[in-house]
């Protein structure tokens, strides 16, 4: 087995060119000889289209009857000559794939005009058989230039086509390889980015929990704690109370018998009973009124309760104004109340609330931030495993490449 040439990418067109020189040169300085003699053949076909033109119009301008419409037809015929080897593409450089496009062109182009000449120029005789003569010469040798190229390129170019990719493939690399360099230094600056965030995120994070862990918040914690307790009490208590509530906001509704302050405070019990319960005064005034009206609603019939719910109102209520089974409740849910909003409205924890808002509203940008940024990395991720898999296809194409026409195995570093 023949051994394998380790090569580096920069190296291995210097290399290629070397080795493949006494073939590839020679192909490719006849292919661009006859591309040179086909496009002078072509601007030849162009001038003389211009002489025709030009000696078409001066007998057009003459009016003469017998050659003025032969004259008109071969004006028109060679606008269109003129306009089919301007549209024919002629390529910069010489290369397989832009010789081949430009024979395509080429060769439709004289298809179509041979077509022309056959049913156009028999019809413009006797008139301007010198000028048509001339046409004629110059247009065959084009076709001549034309057809040995066409030859060269599909016998003999063809056979160096492969090597000419791979020149350019090797050129695509180098191009690819610089890509990926700006793909992994960017990436270097995304993950600097990112860890610069991350420090700041876990910077506010500690003063958040500092600022929580102060005594002023950790007592309002606490309060807060006890409020929700007591809200649960508040709603246990008055359980049996809730649906007779309802069922007489809605006979109010219908019926009256409340004052508006009293069927505004019924609405609070309904929806919030711990806030309704803990804004009343000292003995819950408001909440005793409404029970005995609808005590008297109950007991007239005009409030329909199942005999259950019936019982259970009925000893609830008996139990507040009897026993004043809600008086120390009471007591502790406006002490709770009180103490929350005194500790509250204090100007230390306006200010440390104040400084918990500003920093949890600097740790939402910076995860936004932190978001967008590894979005960013995550596209530069997909590039780079993209650039990198074409990295590996195109280096193994050359090595294949190079293996078919030199028989050498190499190895691109």
């Amino acid at each position: 087995m023949s051994e394998t040439l380790k090569i580096s990418l920069k190296e291995v067109k210097e290399w290629l060119e070397k080795e493949t020189g006494s073939i590839f040169v020679p192909v490719h300085e006849r292919a661009q000889k006859l591309f040179d003699e086909t496009k002078s053949s072509l601007e030849n076909v162009t001038d003389v289209c211009k002489m025709l033109l030009e000696t078409s119009r001066k007998e057009i301008e003459k009016r003469n009857r017998k050659a003025y419409r032969r004259a008109r037809a071969l004006n028109k015929l060679v606008r269109l000559f003129l306009g089919r080897m301007q549209k024919i593409e002629v390529p910069d450089e010489v290369s397989y794939d832009s010789l081949h496009d430009f024979v395509q062109g080429t060769r439709k182009a004289f298809a179509v005009t041979e077509v022309d000449i056959r049913n156009w120029f028999p019809r413009i005789s006797p008139f301007f058989i010198i000028d048509r003569r001339k046409f004629l010469g110059v247009f065959e040798k084009a076709k001549e230039s034309f057809k040995e190229l066409e030859s060269f390129l599909t016998k003999e170019y063809v056979k160096t086509k492969t090597l000419e990719e791979t020149f350019q493939l090797i050129d695509n690399l180098l191009v690819l390889q610089g890509q990926l360099a700006e793909l992994e230094s960017k990436r270097k600056k995304i993950e600097t980015r990112k860890a610069s965030i991350e420090r700041k995120i876990a910077e506010r994070q500690r003063k958040i929990e500092d600022l929580k862990n102060t005594e002023n918040l950790g007592q309002l914690n606490q309060i807060s704690m006890e409020i929700k307790e007591l809200r649960k009490k508040v709603k246990h208590d008055l359980r049996h109370l809730r649906k007779p509530f309802i069922k007489f906001q809605s006979r109010v509704f219908r019926k009256g018998g409340l004052t508006p302050e009293e069927l505004e405070k019924l609405n609070q019990y309904i929806e919030d009973p711990f806030a309704a319960f803990a804004a009343e005064e000292a003995g819950y005034p408001m909440l005793k009124q409404i029970l005995q009206k609808l005590a008297g609603s109950i007991s007239e019939g005009k409030l329909k309760l199942k005999r259950d719910r019936k019982r259970k109102a009925e000893r609830a209520m008996d139990g507040i104004f009897k026993k004043n089974s809600l008086d120390v409740l009471h007591q502790k849910c406006r002490e709770a109340v009180t103490r929350k909003k005194q500790l509250s409205t204090s100007a230390e924890t306006v200010k440390i609330k104040g400084d918990l808002l500003e920093l949890q509203e600097e740790l939402k940008k910076l995860k936004r931030k932190k978001k967008r940024v590894e979005s960013e990395g995550n596209i530069v991720e997909r590039k780079l495993k993209e650039t990198r898999d074409r990295i590996h296809d195109q280096k193994n194409e050359i090595e294949k490449n190079v293996f078919n026409f030199t028989g050498r195995k190499v190895q691109i570093a």
